[in-house]
């Protein structure tokens, strides 16, 4: 019986194109160029930003982006006035305003925001590597990193999540709708690491409420708010409804469940969003260790060791160990 046809990948015809290329090089000069040039061109890009909000450059430190609103609530939270659907609201519960306190009360803005970005695009090149300088042209990711979302930190606990599921309580208590997440949980049965995730999630909000127990009660306003009131979004935004997404994102994280299909935990995250801001799109980066066909970035390296993935990385001799 003759084997079945290998399916074609819809971007082998240029990866194809590139491996001619690169094949015309001296060995050594290819293997460098397939380990590394992605990854040095994006720790320049990172250098240079970081340093540009260090020294506080304009526009790089404009109090529009989003990391300026988690340095303001150094100064106090307020959810009484939040608007969910405006750019710049600080919207998330009061343990993420708290877990920061410590830095945004100590740090000036331009240290924070030097620190922030730096933060993530550490977390970045953990999750993709070589990957870094081509996907920031994608644009989703060159937002993130100008805004100083959390995006890419709530992919670093998607993927961190299949081995420590305490970090769930992070993408919980900060855009709620990526804990769809736990679905995987429910549908292989793990019931001890869904336990573990909501334990977390559960203490860290008791501890954050006696803290703060009138702010938790704003916080809940604010959710209900965001679900009764008309939505009259300001941003660039792909304007599909959630509730259209949203059977999409369970049937999709069903199907991967069920079929040992890590990546769909992301996308289906993706999905479950209330609103679709284009930076957001930047939680699909975490499909990028998830899968294979990228090769080995330090996070899938990393759950490779932990056997959380099939051991079958599919890539030249020389680019096996690639670095990253």
């Amino acid at each position: 019986m003759s084997p079945q046809p290998h399916r074609r990948h819809p971007l082998q015809p240029l990866a194809s194109r590139i491996d001619r290329v690169l094949a015309r090089l001296p060995e050594p000069v290819e293997a460098r160029i397939r380990d590394r040039l992605g990854l040095d061109l994006f720790i320049v890009v990172a250098v240079v930003l970081v340093t540009l909000r260090l020294f506080d450059k304009y526009p790089w430190t404009s109090s529009f982006v989003d990391m300026h609103t988690y340095w303001a609530t150094g100064a106090g939270v307020s959810y009484a006035t939040s608007n969910p659907y405006v750019v710049g609201a600080y919207l998330y519960a009061p343990a993420f305003a708290q877990a920061l306190d410590p830095i945004t009360t100590t740090l000036p803005w331009p240290w924070f925001a030097a620190m922030w970005t730096a933060a993530i695009c550490a977390a970045y090149v953990w999750l993709v590597g070589r990957w870094a300088f081509p996907l920031v042209l994608a644009g989703a990711m060159a937002l993130e990193l100008y805004l100083g979302q959390i995006d890419v930190f709530i992919a670093a606990a998607i993927v961190i999540g299949f081995r420590y599921p305490a970090v769930w309580a992070f993408p919980l208590l900060t855009k709620v709708a990526p804990g769809i997440g736990l679905v995987w949980f429910v549908v292989r049965r793990e019931w001890r690491n869904l336990a573990i995730a909501l334990t977390a999630t559960v203490a860290i909000a008791g501890a954050s409420a006696v803290l703060a127990p009138s702010l938790w009660h704003d916080w809940y306003d604010l959710l209900r708010r965001s679900i009764t009131d008309k939505q009259v979004v300001d941003g660039a935004y792909l304007g599909i409804p959630v509730w259209l997404r949203l059977p999409f994102a369970l049937t999709i994280i069903v199907w991967g469940a069920r079929t040992n299909r890590h990546w769909t935990v992301p996308v289906a995250a993706l999905l479950a969003m209330p609103i679709l801001w284009i930076n957001v799109f930047a939680l699909l980066i975490a499909v990028v260790p998830l899968r294979e066909e990228p090769g080995l970035t330090p996070a899938r390296a990393w759950l490779l060791r932990e056997r959380l993935l099939p051991q079958t990385v599919t890539t030249k001799p020389a680019t096996a160990t690639q670095a990253g």
